[in-house]
């Protein structure tokens, strides 16, 4: 490997590499989803639970795919990152009746029974 080669190496580690700013970046993307924390696009608060429930399932699944393979501080991350975000999801939608849209997103897509 020369020189530039471990330039560009060292610029991606830093842009994007790091597993814990990729679980923070989604972590982020929940946030925004559960109303926690305003869009950045547009700086209101609105949430979106099927939204967030993607994100935080995504994350689940990641957690399952990665166990063994982590540093135990990316670990630790993606367990406190998944309670938090689990937890602010259920008390989201506690209080929402099971046979209703989530959100507005979610009336707009016809219902598929197998």
């Amino acid at each position: 490997m020369d020189k530039d080669d471990k330039k560009i190496e060292e610029v991606l580690n830093k842009a994007g590499g790091d597993f814990s700013m990729f679980v923070t970046s989604l972590s982020m993307q929940a946030l925004v989803s559960l109303g926690e924390i305003p869009n950045p696009a547009d700086g209101k608060k609105e949430s979106s639970p099927a939204q967030a429930k993607y994100i935080i399932d995504t994350l689940g699944m990641l957690s399952d795919k990665t166990k063994g393979n982590l540093t135990e501080s990316e670990n630790n991350i993606m367990e406190q990152t998944l309670y938090h975000l689990r937890m602010q999801y259920m008390e989201l939608t506690k209080d929402k009746p099971k046979d209703l849209p989530a959100d507005k997103s979610s009336t707009d897509k016809p219902e598929v029974k197998g």
